[in-house]
């Protein structure tokens, strides 16, 4: 009798479970995974107006897009922004959440302080940095001046735009990665630390021995999640360098070009074959990452 109750117990706790998850399932569903399918759909397709009229094309976006060396150039600025922007992103957080974990003055202040760029527009950060980064009008370049240093064309010179790009990046996530890693620091429990006191260890020491061994699957998820936001680089682009700017060739991203192939020439069939190659690209990043780090991230 007993192991029948069990047995109602547990159909009815997981009916319960099944309940609540089923919000979530139903939008990842509507969400997430037909417009994923659309997407795959409309890469066989010239996508008419309004998605009607649509033309089957079969595999000649996939020949377009491996014959565009456009798209190989987007993808490795894409990648070079990420791999400039996420390791800086992570270690300054870091450094700044090992700080504000201290007992020190104005703690809350900083930390607000510090997670204040996320919760502004995109868009609006992105025109402050537009007119700290002009090479002509910037204050950043006037200061150069006043100190006797020549400008620097930090969105005008090809060769740095890219960069700039990843700073204004770097200053608009470390705040996030702060946050992040100070709610993991704070789960760290002060024997530990008490006890490397005891043995000598220096404050160094410490962090190294103690806090990132502990705060790896922060660390994972962090560059997790922040290797998949660089990569879908667009709102610096768009607003600070603008569609009209010269170094845009040599620094346009996957996401920007197809936002150019699917809005600015109605080529949705394109971009989605554009954004299908991102997608790819990602998830192979994060296979990677997953089994680079599996050996180093503890959960125990």
């Amino acid at each position: 009798m007993a192991t029948k109750e069990r047995t109602k117990q547990l159909w009815i706790n997981n009916l319960w479970g099944w309940f609540f998850v089923l919000p979530t399932l139903v939008g990842l569903m509507f969400l997430n995974f037909i417009p994923v399918l659309q997407t795959v759909w409309q890469t066989f397709y010239k996508v008419g107006d309004f998605g009607r009229g649509n033309t089957f094309v079969g595999f000649a976006h996939y020949v377009q897009l491996i014959n565009d060396t456009q798209i190989w150039r987007a993808l490795l600025n894409t990648l070079l922004y990420a791999v400039v922007e996420v390791p800086f992103s992570v270690v300054i957080g870091f450094i700044f959440a090992v700080i504000l974990n201290q007992n020190i003055r104005g703690r809350g202040f900083f930390r607000t302080l510090f997670f204040l760029p996320m919760v502004v527009a995109p868009a609006a950060v992105a025109m402050v940095w537009r007119y700290l980064l002009s090479t002509n009008f910037g204050l950043i370049n006037h200061t150069l001046k006043a100190i006797g240093l020549q400008p620097v064309g930090w969105i005008s010179d090809p060769n740095i735009a890219i960069f700039s790009l990843a700073i204004t990046g770097i200053w608009g996530s470390f705040g996030f990665v702060t946050v992040l890693y100070l709610a993991g620091l704070q789960e760290i429990p002060r024997d530990y630390y008490e006890a490397a006191d005891i043995e000598g260890a220096g404050f160094v020491r410490k962090h190294i021995s103690i806090t990132l061994p502990l705060i790896s699957p922060t660390t994972f998820f962090i560059v997790v999640t922040r290797t998949i936001g660089a990569m879908q680089l667009f709102d610096s682009i768009f607003v600070i360098l603008g569609r009209h700017s010269p170094v845009l060739p040599k620094t346009q991203s996957l996401v920007y070009l197809f936002y150019r192939y699917s809005f600015m020439e109605n080529n949705r069939g394109y971009g989605s074959t554009i954004i299908l190659l991102l997608l790819i690209v990602i998830m192979f990043i994060t296979v990677i990452q997953n089994y680079v780090t599996k050996r180093s991230v503890h959960y125990d």
